[in-house]
Formats: C-alpha cells, structure tokens, sequence
C-alpha cells in the first residue's frame, strides 16, 4: 500500500508563487515515478509534470517555464515550484505515484490540495 500526502496549497494573487509539496509512505520500493495533476471544476484532470526514479523530469508546455518539478528519492518526495501563476492555474492539484507491474500500470493518489490564483 502507498500513502501519498500533499500540502503547500493556498490563495495566491496573479503573478505570485507557490510551492506543493508531496511525501509518500508505504510501499515505495517499486514505484517507478511520481508526477503532479490538476483538476479545475467542470473539467477533467490534467498531467501537470512527472519525475521518474531515475530524476527524468517532464512539464507540459501550459506550464513549462513557470513550473518546475524536482524530487527527493531518499525521503520519497516531491515538489512542484509554481512561479508567475495565473487565474487559470486554480484547481485542486492532486499527487500521484505509479509502478509498473507484470507490464501493469498501478497508480496511487493523495487528497488534493487547493491552489487558488485570485486578485
């Protein structure tokens, strides 16, 4: 089993910055990577950015730039740096972890924290 706890969300003005943070426990040694989703209400949730075990990081372009992944295997964490955000970076942002088995993706979810960009 994997638990996967968020925190760092909150209300931010335009232009502004905030760090989320993710901590798992559990049964971490096979998860292959962890990555950062979003969901805004009335829509569908989104890959924000994903880091692998090995350190390969990824962002996708809405957010290249502004957002930076990083992660800490030792204390199986990771973060996301959200700099110059904007009214449409309010969602629930959500962490995953995933691990491939017998060629089967399992994925695992935390709670969600609220970002909310707001003047």
């Amino acid at each position: 089993q994997v638990q996967l706890v968020e925190s760092g969300g909150g209300l931010v003005q335009p232009g502004g910055s905030l760090r989320l943070s993710c901590v798992g426990s559990g049964s971490f040694n096979d998860i292959n990577g962890m990555a950062w989703y979003r969901q805004a209400p009335g829509k569908q949730r989104e890959l924000v950015a994903s880091i692998t075990r090995g350190g390969r990081r990824n962002e996708v372009d809405r957010v290249k730039g502004r957002f930076t992944i990083s992660g800490d295997n030792t204390k199986n964490t990771i973060y996301l740096q959200m700099n110059n955000l904007r009214p449409e970076d309010t969602a629930v942002y959500y962490c995953n972890a995933w691990a491939i088995r017998n060629s089967i993706t399992h994925d695992y979810w935390g709670q969600g924290t609220q970002v909310t960009v707001s003047s």
